[in-house]
């Protein structure tokens, strides 16, 4: 009698299990973005910040950089940072200053003040109440506080107190992804889920005067831009009754890999000052060597299953880390021209927006999409989304057109 009784107490906690499940993939619903007023062109930074940094007076150093902004691929930027309050925290621009203190107390109330907009954006096109957000996942590299801004949306946008919540600190730039990856795993193991994904930045927490020992810190205050951006993220086979919700994009898979023998290229750490790390020159081409490899080991047998033969069959939403980044990836890839024009296209209007930087190209993406169905153009049905960040990792996701999707 034993093992009839096991296999009776078995049976029902497997359809239990079945039944908490979604049936379908989870998919995009939604998408914001948000950026902090302050807008900056790239012909008025390298003005801007050497006069608030007090530094006009190193004019080869200046004019240097005045080349080097012009070939970035950055035409403007928005900063939450003034010089009214530079003025205010002369430690900021000290490059041996302790200001982290400081720092974290600005970003503690300005980050989720930002997440909000994006997030009130996202929940507005989304068409349903806040409320019925189940889960809210957060990452973010500025800041570094608890309760954190998982905490702080939760009154701000109105969800339930019960939301499960999730905050990510320090991934960089394969944020946006890492979290829409953790997103598909709860909409697709919780049936009815919805979850909220927010990326916020503030560039506050890297920001420093120049170093004439060493440029490289200068292309970081000229690449790097704050905003916000924010997905909702369901699975719509049959959870979705009254036909509010729109599909987006199907994310039909996700996966992240480290690219060999890359630990020393890019990282990220406090200390007494700031948010500081490493950049080297060396980023673009492991990124550029590697990127191939990388996406056939994650996805290989998937996109061969479905019959894409050719990296020019897709649509690309790659985190535009810098220009020299997306030339890298385009020649390894052998892309035809303006199959990376939405990434190029945000790294254009905002910036290298850390985490956040991924969902503001597919939010590009979206549109271009969009326009292309308004006049009956064709659009790939298949599409990679992917990061990069410190490790160095690659995040990255095969998506599915939703125009083909039923």
């Amino acid at each position: 009698m034993a093992p009839t009784t096991m296999g009776s107490a078995l049976h029902p906690l497997s359809e239990m299990r079945r039944s908490q499940r979604a049936d379908g993939l989870a998919a995009v619903l939604a998408i914001g973005t948000a950026n902090p007023p302050n807008c900056v062109t790239q012909d008025d930074f390298p003005d801007f910040y050497f006069r608030a940094t007090n530094s006009d007076h190193l004019t080869a150093l200046k004019n240097k950089f005045k080349r080097v902004c012009q070939e970035m691929g950055v035409e403007r930027r928005y900063l939450h940072h003034t010089e009214e309050m530079l003025s205010a925290h002369p430690e900021f621009v000290d490059r041996e200053a302790p200001s982290l203190d400081a720092r974290l107390d600005i970003v503690a109330e300005a980050v989720p003040e930002l997440a909000a907009k994006a997030a009130k954006k996202a929940i507005a096109e989304w068409g349903r109440p806040a409320t019925d957000i189940t889960h809210l996942v957060v990452t973010t590299n500025s800041g570094a506080h608890i309760p954190g801004v998982d905490f702080r949306l939760v009154h701000l946008l109105g969800l339930r107190p019960s939301v499960r919540r999730t905050m990510l600190y320090l991934n960089g730039c394969f944020a946006g992804c890492a979290a829409l990856r953790l997103a598909k795993d709860l909409a697709e193991n919780n049936r009815g889920a919805r979850v909220l994904v927010v990326a916020a930045e503030l560039t506050l927490m890297n920001f420093s005067g120049p170093d004439e020992g060493c440029f490289k810190t200068l292309l970081i205050q000229g690449l790097f831009g704050d905003g916000a951006a924010a997905v909702i993220v369901g699975a719509t086979a049959t959870d979705d009754d009254d036909g509010v919700e729109r599909p987006l994009f199907e994310i039909v898979s996700a996966a992240q890999t480290i690219i060999p023998e890359s630990d020393h290229a890019l990282d990220m750490r406090f200390t007494e000052r700031r948010l500081d790390g490493i950049l080297t020159r060396q980023v673009p081409g492991l990124i550029g060597d590697n990127v191939e490899q990388c996406l056939l080991d994650l996805f290989g047998p998937l996109l061969g299953d479905v019959g894409v033969n050719k990296w020019n069959d897709l649509f690309w939403a790659v985190h535009p880390g810098s220009s020299t980044i997306m030339d890298q990836v385009d020649a390894a890839l052998g892309l035809e021209p303006g199959k990376l024009a939405a990434s190029r296209r945000v790294l254009s209007d905002y910036g290298n927006v850390s985490g956040a930087t991924v969902i503001f190209a597919l939010d590009e993406l979206r549109r271009r999409k969009e326009e292309a169905a308004a006049a009956a153009g064709e659009w790939p049905e298949w599409g990679v989304m992917m990061a990069f960040g410190p490790g160095m990792t690659v995040d990255a996701m095969v998506l599915h057109a939703t125009s083909q999707v039923h």
